[in-house]
């Protein structure tokens, strides 16, 4: 009994997964054809069944052939978090953030923060945790190497080797930690109305400071009001704009 019951979850997956993968070959192929409205409407209905880096990317690909810029920042944005590496959707992001109105500069940071950054988005979460682990075995193997063979030689190649690997072990654990934290967080949004004003204060009476335009992305730096949310641009300027007027990334 538990092994039918066992093949019939297997099939019942297995059929799952095809029809999702009918599903955006079909998707595709609407893109192709440039029926990009169609091709919108089945990448939307994949993505209740779960988030999917390509499946993002091609939908802001649609959004951006039918001039839906803040659209399609957001998608590409949410592709971007679950595939950082991804040079194509790095792109196409640039491409995409190169049409709307506001153009801010962006405030200096220290050359190796940037480096820093740069190195964490090579991989997601999942990419760096599966090196963590496999460095974490060649660490094993390293020391393995240092402590049971006599030769010098060996053994000093296993206690560099063993250095490397666990450094490697170690930032590769906290690269993963941030990609994770960026994931669960979503501490970032996009701009969907024409223009949306930030206020000193979360309420309309408050002092108007500056305007935000469609498809600019801010940094949420105070979540906790329901109705409002306290955020930063790239050049430093804070204020509160109403939630309605935002999409989390």
């Amino acid at each position: 009994m538990k092994r039918i019951l066992f093949i019939i979850i297997i099939a019942c997956i297995s059929l799952s997964s095809y029809a999702s993968s009918n599903q955006k070959s079909i998707a595709d192929q609407a893109y192709g054809k440039g029926q990009y409205q169609q091709a919108m409407q089945i990448y939307n209905t994949l993505l209740k069944d779960g988030e999917s880096a390509d499946v993002y990317y091609n939908l802001g690909n649609c959004y951006y052939r039918t001039r839906d810029m803040a659209h399609a920042i957001l998608c590409y944005e949410r592709a971007h978090l679950l595939k950082p590496g991804d040079a194509d959707i790095r792109a196409n992001l640039a491409l995409a953030k190169s049409k709307i109105q506001d153009k801010t500069v962006a405030s200096s940071e220290m050359f190796f923060v940037k480096w820093y950054y740069d190195l964490v988005n090579l991989k997601s979460s999942d990419q760096w945790s599966r090196c963590a682990i496999l460095s974490f075995i060649l660490l094993l193997a390293s020391i393995s190497l240092y402590v049971f063979v006599n030769q010098i030689r060996l053994k000093k190649i296993g206690f560099g080797a063993a250095i490397f690997f666990l450094c490697v072990t170690i930032f590769s654990n906290i690269f993963s930690y941030h990609q994770k934290e960026a994931l669960v967080d979503r501490s970032s949004a996009v701009v969907m109305v024409p223009a949306a004003t930030a206020h000193s204060t979360p309420s309309e009476s408050g002092t108007a400071l500056f305007v935000v335009h469609q498809g600019h992305v801010v940094k949420i730096k105070d979540n906790s009001m329901k109705m409002w949310k306290e955020i930063q641009l790239e050049d430093g300027n804070i204020g509160w704009i109403k939630i309605s007027d935002l999409e989390i990334i």
